[in-house]
């Protein structure tokens, strides 16, 4: 085990400015050290659209100076004494949840619903711990520290860049997905086609899916939802009559959008009786648009919401990944370059989620 602490160096947002590509690299102080934690040398960190609500503010005050970045992985180099099943130099990686309470006691944490935990729950960045420990910080930068109970090995046969994305985009979709029923016999549409929707399409058909409809505004990405493996696309601002052409024909729907302004009626009219509608975007200010209850009791719809994933679904989900052989569509870009990477994932260009590749990795 080293006993050595690292020198944490990474971009920090010091102000809503920063979302412009305006991060400032510079040095900082981690949370305090516990023999829970796991010290990570980063060599990948996926870009994710909590990254640019956080560094903006936009979902309430961010305590800066601030390091985003929750899609990690790369190398344990120190390893408190009370964790377990990490070892030094194992290939480890972190996703947006850093501490919860882990107590037995704990409602949600011990049903395995973690990320659920209402008396503590630490995200990996722009966190403020209890007491002194300080703040948490993510992986736009050299170095991490997490506790245990939310590092994960990442299985042999799993590339690192591919790996970084699931620990956030990856889970959060793969979650209600399987929570919801999700497999052999079942249709499934995934609103939203970006890093998250992708992801969507891919695991549902990892899970045996019968039928995934990718659901998109602009046609320009059927032809990319088509090669993802999904079977159908509904292009809802250019497809006429798309919603009654394709009404009560999905059993689930899960919503990567974060827009107050999204068809919502529309989506839901697609939903067979007893279907389920599951909102995994978080929108600048939490609104979503309003829901006519007709349209619920016409079709005894179901409407819920779902977080990233617990421990467990993570494993799962890592584990599926190495064995079906799941390749997410990503571009590498240099950690060095991650301002201009924010700005250009803000404007659409990532196909389809970007992961920074730390040139610093094993120089230290």
């Amino acid at each position: 085990m080293a006993a050595q602490s690292p020198k944490f160096e990474g971009w920090l947002g010091k102000s809503p400015e920063a979302f412009h590509g305006k991060m400032e690299w510079g040095s900082y102080e981690p949370k305090k050290w516990t023999e829970d934690d796991v010290d990570i040398e980063i060599s990948h960190c996926g870009i994710c659209g909590s990254d640019l609500h956080v560094l903006k503010s936009g979902w309430g005050e961010t305590p800066y100076p601030c390091v985003v970045g929750h899609e990690i992985v790369g190398k344990a180099v120190r390893v408190g004494k009370n964790v377990e099943g990490i070892q030094v130099g194992d290939r480890v990686g972190v996703g947006a949840q850093g501490r919860t309470c882990g107590k037995d006691d704990c409602t949600e944490c011990s049903a395995g619903d973690e990320v659920y935990c209402a008396r503590e729950r630490i995200e990996t960045y722009g966190a403020v711990y209890p007491g002194d420990e300080g703040k948490s910080y993510g992986g736009y930068a050299d170095y991490n520290r997490t506790n245990g109970k939310w590092v994960f090995k990442i299985p042999e046969g799993l590339d690192s860049a591919a790996a970084a994305p699931m620990m956030c985009g990856g889970v959060t979709v793969y979650s209600p997905l399987k929570n919801n029923g999700c497999g052999p016999g079942k249709t499934v549409g995934i609103v939203g086609v970006g890093g998250l929707g992708h992801f969507g399409i891919l695991f549902a058909k990892a899970l045996g899916a019968d039928r995934v409809v990718g659901i998109s505004r602009k046609n320009d990405k059927k032809d990319d939802v088509l090669k993802l493996g999904a079977d159908a696309y509904i292009a809802t601002g250019e497809d006429k009559d798309w919603a009654a052409k394709n009404a009560r024909t999905l059993d689930l729907i899960v919503c990567t959008v974060s827009s107050d302004k999204m068809p919502l009626a529309e989506y839901m009219s697609l939903l067979k009786v007893r279907g389920r509608f599951i909102q995994v975007g978080a929108p600048d200010g939490g609104l979503l648009p309003p829901i006519n209850a007709f349209t619920l009791l016409g079709s005894a719809i179901s409407v819920g919401g779902s977080l990233t994933g617990s421990p467990r679904e993570i494993r799962e989900m890592l584990q599926l990944a190495a064995d079906k052989k799941i390749q997410p569509w990503i571009v590498t870009r240099p950690m060095k370059d991650a301002n201009q990477a924010i700005v250009d994932f803000e404007e659409g260009k990532a196909r389809y989620r970007y992961v920074l590749e730390n040139e610093n990795y094993g120089k230290h």
